[in-house]
């Protein structure tokens, strides 16, 4: 792969990870935390947003397309990464290493949530509401599954965004680098706890 593509694929990778998926995963946190205020709370915040005009080319186009594309880019960079954190024991390479360990475990937890859940609807076995993740909740294999899932989600996307704004040349300075820093550690702390709640709402 040239280096001109490379880039520009590095790029899209990044963009497309902030806007749409990470936008798409703050909002599905946002309606799974519904569930915190009961069934027929959550549900009808489901039903809601099942309902929206369009649904259908708003799922493929905004969502699973590109979730697909960062997520397959997502392996290739992750498993031609070349990451040394005994040799450079800083916090980013961490973070860097982290980064891509929780893309490879999102990979196989999406996958497996959507079998469970819109590819169930889609056969016409389930109805995606309260008490289908109830039901998956219920199992606690499953249930830790999930808080993995989530935090590996929460995280991916906060430290996401910070390598956005690097990459993009937004934060360039270390000050503004040490901010973004401390922001990011904030939306991943606040949608852990929303991610965590919800599912502990389930059970």
């Amino acid at each position: 792969m040239s280096r001109d593509r490379e880039f520009y694929l590095r790029r899209l990778h990044s963009l497309v990870g902030i806007i749409p998926v990470g936008l798409f995963v703050t909002q599905h946190l946002v309606v799974n935390h519904f569930a915190t205020k009961g069934a027929e709370s959550f549900n009808t915040a489901v039903h809601f947003m099942e309902s929206l005009p369009f649904v259908l080319f708003l799922e493929w186009f905004v969502i699973y397309l590109p979730l697909m594309f960062h997520a397959f880019y997502g392996l290739y960079i992750a498993f031609t990464a070349k990451n040394n954190p005994q040799r450079f024991g800083t916090f980013r390479n961490w973070m860097f290493v982290l980064q891509r360990i929780t893309g490879v475990i999102l990979v196989v937890f999406i996958a497996w949530h959507i079998f469970e859940t819109r590819f169930q609807k889609a056969i016409g076995a389930d109805e995606v509401n309260y008490d289908m993740m109830a039901d998956i909740l219920a199992n606690p294999l499953m249930f830790a599954f999930y808080v993995v899932g989530v935090i590996s989600a929460t995280f991916h996307l906060a430290n996401g965004v910070w390598s956005f704004l690097v990459s993009w040349g937004i934060t360039q300075s270390p000050k503004s680098q040490r901010i973004s820093t401390y922001v990011t550690i904030g939306i991943f702390l606040v949608l852990s706890v929303i991610g965590v709640r919800a599912l502990l709402a389930f059970v």
